[in-house]
């Protein structure tokens, strides 16, 4: 006899995701269909264009996650829906909202609302169920740069978060300001490699401000540097700029691990994807003799297997929504109050 499923939907931004987990947190399928083209042109995500995209690609990837996972529309054989209510873009939210409350009323199952946020925190338990608590996520993403303690599933203390551009925003700021299009991460990741990250002393901004970090000094530093130069070294500027960001990223982690004891650090967000940030990560556990848990590249991007595995926690919990949740584009992460 198959284990209880949960079926999951993501449509925070430019990815249509669709999912089946079931209650041991073992993925029977995952779809992802990805929006990178339609927006490549605009140098960034249209959020018009996106929720027109996922109006017209929620169903065939709902389907196609049910038939991976040996069910249908007709017969899914799960026990829930989860849907991220939040943060996002607030026309594709109300997109994979609509599609899970339609699914939730017609087959009488229910409906659990799920912040994209805590997504990525469960992703790590996806692929390391072992993993130690509590521990340190360093979740860093287009959107969002944050240290979180992970006491428990549903219990996060934040530690420090950025005071201005997240990570990824910078990244892509600079690469647009390159010439490098969009989405910037891959490009100057690729390009990085390419280049000597010591060829230019970009600033570390906030080394002596607890766990808070900033990197719109980085960006501007960048561009000012880049307007003095006759010929731009662009693989030197990628990578010194990453090495930077990196640098800054670790360092910080490293010292809220320190800080709290904490037995492991995770990573979590598109910019986990990062080679850099990897290998510096992976590193600096290694020096310090704890685990690195780093998501394969699968899960570094949205997908709607990790809303599914924080979906199974709000379930066991008792935590189901009603058919009248709305979307919430600004949604918080319900945080434990600071030690």
């Amino acid at each position: 006899m198959s284990r209880p499923r949960i079926l999951a939907i993501e449509t925070s931004c430019d990815e249509t995701a669709a999912a089946v987990v079931d209650d041991e947190l073992t993925v029977i399928s995952s779809v992802v269909s990805s929006q990178i083209d339609l927006h490549a042109a605009f140098g960034g995500v249209v959020p018009e264009v996106a929720g027109r995209a996922h109006v017209e690609l929620v169903e065939p990837v709902v389907a196609e996650a049910l038939a991976a996972a040996g069910s249908s529309i007709t017969d899914p054989g799960v026990e829930a829906i989860a849907v991220t209510s939040g943060p996002g873009l607030v026309g594709s939210l109300l997109v994979g909202l609509s599609a899970a409350k339609a699914l939730s009323w017609v087959w009488g199952v229910p409906l659990i609302s799920v912040n994209h946020l805590e997504g990525h925190l469960f992703a790590a338990q996806l692929e390391h169920p072992a993993i130690a608590h509590p521990h340190v996520t360093l979740l860093v993403s287009g959107g969002h740069t944050m240290l979180l303690l992970v006491e428990a599933p549903g219990e996060y203390r934040l530690l420090g978060e950025t005071i201005d551009d997240a990570a990824g925003e910078a990244f892509d700021k600079v690469a647009r300001y390159l010439g490098l299009g969009y989405p910037g991460g891959p490009a100057i990741d690729r390009l990085a490699a390419e280049g000597n990250p010591t060829a230019f002393r970009f600033p570390r901004s906030m080394r002596d401000g607890g766990l808070d970090m900033s990197f719109s000094g980085l960006k501007t530093s960048v561009v000012r540097t880049v307007d003095k130069l006759d010929e731009i070294p662009v693989a030197d500027v990628a990578a010194s700029f990453q090495a930077a960001v990196v640098d800054t990223l670790v360092t910080k982690a490293m010292a809220a691990v320190e800080m709290t004891g904490a037995r492991a650090l995770v990573l979590g967000g598109g910019v986990a994807a990062n080679s850099g940030l990897r290998r510096a990560a992976s590193a600096a556990c290694e020096e310090a003799g704890i685990h690195c848990a780093l998501p394969t590249m699968a899960m570094c991007t949205d997908n709607a297997a990790m809303i599914a595995a924080a979906g199974w926690h709000h379930l066991s919990s008792g935590d189901v929504a009603p058919l009248s949740l709305a979307a919430n584009p600004s949604m918080k992460l319900e945080l434990l109050e600071a030690h």
